[in-house]
């Protein structure tokens, strides 16, 4: 297949790096994926996945392991602290009329699908290392690496992460990610029968969750407004997740509450998010993912568009005469769209924050899954 490139390095063996590995390799393009960490390792506990996602792994071809490993299903239902239905958002098709509009995963499941699926496509997997740097010219990139090592490729991706080294290095004014004034708690439950579908509860200052990951277990999510990014020691976050919970009287989530222990794998993240200003390339040298256009989770959507960035850039290289343009065309295809994502669920957080408009909130919400339904 026609393509203005032989070779690619990625760096980053994320979400966004391993679907660019992917999608090159359909290409004939040889891949070097670089992953800092020797055990390729993933934290956290369960992600949600919207139509798009599930759309974007029918194109990589792991649709049918995620089906079978972690959950899909139609609609979400928004109900009051106490368990009042609310409202049921639908969750259109988008996969397909066979797979449901939405689901979720444990976010070490869907790392290991990804990485299978790199590994089998012929991607040349190095762990434990890093770059050092990087110099290029008009016809290549010459990389060094943490080992010593040295090698020119004819295309250099980073998908390091919203701290990314890469940004760093090729984009030395970009702005730093910014605390949005939220944080997120997740933890991993035992999957009731009757937690078929994401359950939302909303309550001042905070929003409960449940969501299936499989068809065992399930993951809980909290989101909580926090003025300051302090610390949390770890040993403390089982009790504040509990804490936290006390005000909330639904069934699902006092049942919830109760069967959090030690071993619910409790995590806390603070929500940041980042938009660097277009364009995300330089020379022979790009940025996707979270490196470029990191988001808070209101959308569902983080990873979504981190996906979609390595497959349209797989797209816009075939059959291109000259890389320049096809980086041209693929910053073209995803600006807007990051763009919207990133800013959407910013001002979700805000209108949370503040006691906002709900209206403005719905209106924002509907907008947003209306637009990422759209292709790519």
């Amino acid at each position: 297949m026609t393509t203005p490139i032989a070779n690619a390095l990625i760096v980053g063996g994320g979400f966004s790096g391993m679907a660019a590995a992917i999608q090159l390799r359909k290409l004939g393009v040889a891949v070097d994926l670089l992953e800092i960490d020797p055990q390729w390792r993933s934290y956290g506990a369960g992600i949600s996945i919207g139509g798009p996602t599930l759309r974007a792994f029918r194109t990589l071809g792991v649709l049918e392991r995620f089906l079978e490993e972690g959950y899909a299903c139609d609609g979400l239902d928004i109900l009051s602290s106490g368990g009042h239905l609310l409202a049921q958002i639908p969750t259109p098709r988008i996969a397909g009329d066979q797979v449901p509009g939405s689901g979720a995963v444990m976010r070490p499941v869907l790392a290991r699908i990804l990485a299978d699926a790199t590994r089998a496509c012929g991607t040349q997997v190095r762990l434990g290392c890093s770059f050092s740097g990087f110099q290029q010219d008009a016809e290549g990139v010459e990389v060094g690496f943490t080992d010593g090592s040295r090698q020119r490729y004819d295309l250099v991706i980073g998908a390091d992460g919203l701290y990314s080294k890469m940004r760093q290095h090729l984009l030395p004014n970009a702005p730093a990610p910014r605390y949005t004034g939220q944080g997120v708690w997740r933890a991993v439950l035992p999957r009731p029968a009757h937690i078929v579908r994401t359950m939302l509860w909303v309550g001042e200052h905070l929003k409960v969750g449940l969501n299936p990951v499989s068809q065992d277990e399930m993951y809980l999510f909290v989101n909580e407004d926090r003025p300051v990014n302090d610390f949390i020691p770890p040993e403390q976050f089982l009790l504040r997740l509990k804490r936290l919970l006390e005000s909330f009287s639904a069934p699902e989530v006092r049942q919830a509450s109760d069967q959090l222990n030690e071993h619910s794998l409790v995590v806390f993240r603070p929500l940041e998010g980042l938009l660097v200003p277009e364009p995300w390339h330089r020379g022979r040298v790009v940025l996707i993912g979270d490196a470029v256009h990191a988001t808070t989770p209101h959308l569902a959507s983080g990873a979504c568009i981190g996906i979609e960035d390595a497959i349209v850039l797989a797209e816009e290289l075939t059959g291109a005469t000259d890389l320049a343009g096809a980086l041209h065309r693929w910053q073209h295809r995803r600006w807007e769209r990051c763009r919207m994502v990133v800013e959407n669920s910013a001002r979700l957080g805000e209108i949370e924050i503040s006691g906002g408009d709900k209206t403005e909130h719905r209106r924002i919400m509907d907008e947003s899954f209306r637009a990422l339904a759209e292709p790519i």
